[in-house]
């Protein structure tokens, strides 16, 4: 019933509120060579967080039933770790989409703009991790807000995580223990060393015995098979899929974006592996959803009205009812935002640009 109602509130308003966008889309017609929307039946590409999954295609949805001709298949969709959704825009994979999308913020700006992929990118939506669980789990009987880590630790129950050098969601596992353990005993690392081996900062190695690599658009089904007890994640994908879950101390939950929240996420660190096995330091940082339209778009025209319906109150509505928390308006970073956007938006803080 929550996706038939959003569903009509969608359709009733979008006519209303991005009409503009669409009269253009339909002006301008097909844009030069390079980025603009082709002849025939264009169709809208996207790659994204794996926790955008349902999301962007309910803004995906809005936009083809108010663009005559334009499709969004499954297939022209990619949602998978973040890094992994940017890596395929460069080479070799070089592939081409209209919209690309992290769910960290710092990533667009390290990994597409450097290479000239992207000139900028809007900051849209945060997003608390907590602690999804099975609630037939024994050991986790009576869990909550408070006794989560004693529970944790418990003898027989598995912690799924992702994979820290392909997902944020991986590494903000690592770091939601790291603010644990520093808010309970001023230091790390006694929660961290169970999951882990490896100090903090360094390359943190997932111990076989009480944690498990999977992805994290798995965890619904890896909870429900037993495969794993417990699994830290995005709220919204806790809310999405009907999963148990407890929140965390709001200074744990890297959902904040005060300057407090900011300092206190930066006290966590790790590393991953880069692509050539090198390893690169990262900081802890607020769990920010941050989109570009890529300069190599197939259809440039159509990923910037994708963006302008995502900001709109329409596109908002979805976002809220995924679980998301949508910033508006939204933070913008870089050069040259589209033009459709700058209304919608308002430059990033510095608190959060110094992390980019």
């Amino acid at each position: 019933m929550r996706r038939l109602a959003v569903t009509w509130v969608v359709l009733f308003c979008t006519a209303c509120l991005i009409a503009g966008a669409l009269i253009g889309f339909e002006a301008r017609g097909p844009a030069s060579s390079g980025g603009g929307v082709a002849p025939g039946s264009p169709v809208l590409s996207i790659t994204a967080a794996g926790t955008l999954g349902d999301a962007f295609p309910a803004v995906g949805r809005v936009v083809v039933n108010n663009s005559p001709g334009v499709q969004d298949p499954s297939s022209s969709q990619e949602y998978q770790g973040s890094v992994a959704a940017l890596r395929v825009l460069l080479p070799p994979v070089s592939s081409g989409f209209d919209v690309a999308a992290s769910a960290d913020f710092r990533l667009i700006p390290q990994l597409l703009e450097p290479s000239g992929l992207a000139h900028w990118e809007i900051v849209f939506a945060s997003d608390p991790e907590v602690l999804t669980y099975d609630p037939t789990s024994s050991a986790l009987a009576g869990i909550n807000g408070t006794n989560w880590p004693t529970l944790l630790e418990s003898p027989g129950v598995l912690l799924g995580v992702a994979n820290a050098s392909a997902d944020p969601n991986g590494y903000n596992e690592i770091f939601v223990l790291e603010l644990e353990d520093r808010l309970l005993t001023g230091s790390v690392p006694s929660l961290y060393a169970h999951f882990y081996g490896g100090a903090q900062g360094s390359l943190a190695v997932p111990d076989p015995a009480t944690t498990r690599v999977e992805s994290e658009t798995a965890v619904a089904s890896l909870l429900a098979s037993h495969t794993v007890q417990a699994f830290i994640t995005y709220r919204s994908y806790a809310i999405t899929h009907g999963l148990s879950y407890v929140q965390f101390d709001p200074r744990v939950a890297m959902g904040g974006l005060n300057a407090s929240d900011i300092a206190f996420d930066a006290e966590a660190t790790t590393s991953v592996l880069t692509t050539s096995g090198g390893l690169q330091s990262v900081t802890g940082a607020p769990v920010a959803f941050g989109l570009t339209v890529p300069v190599n778009a197939p259809n440039a025209t159509l990923g910037d009205l994708f963006a302008t319906t995502l900001l709109s109150p329409v596109g908002s509505s979805i976002l809220l009812s995924e679980g998301f928390s949508p910033i508006s308006p939204a933070y913008a970073q870089g050069t040259n935002v589209a033009a459709a956007l700058a209304p919608e938006t308002v430059p990033l803080p510095s608190s959060l640009s110094s992390l980019v």
